[in-house]
């Protein structure tokens, strides 16, 4: 795999958990128990990364990259999938995981957020 930082990357956030869903044959990042990130496959067993994106940021990565989708199962509009044998810069997807990161904490309880922000610190 060409990114293979990304699960030390992941992890590296605070408050991350890793978990792995038999049902969708896939590895989840969660924040506060909501999914930042997915990393999988798509039917044809191409291996991606899903990543929640602010609409309209999403939208223009689509269309700079062919290599970035509209979410693979997820809501088309808040979520992108990113095929890792693709041509997506590093810092392109690290900002992309950084979004969706802030994205999720961001929606989190103002406790659950001081909580996870305290952890380890």
């Amino acid at each position: 795999m060409k990114y293979e930082w990304i699960d030390e990357y992941c992890l590296c956030k605070k408050g991350t958990v890793k978990d792995f869903k038999v049902e969708w044959d896939a590895i989840r990042y969660l924040i506060g128990g909501k999914m930042f990130a997915m990393q999988g496959g798509d039917k044809e067993k191409k291996a991606i990364i899903t990543l929640k994106c602010d609409p309209l940021f999403g939208q223009s990565l689509r269309e700079q990259y062919q290599h970035i989708v509209a979410g693979y199962y997820m809501n088309k509009e808040h979520w992108n999938s990113v095929y890792l044998d693709g041509d997506v810069p590093d810092d392109v997807l690290k900002q992309m995981i950084d979004m969706s990161y802030e994205l999720i904490l961001g929606k989190l309880s103002k406790k659950v957020i001081k909580d996870i922000m305290e952890e380890n610190s």
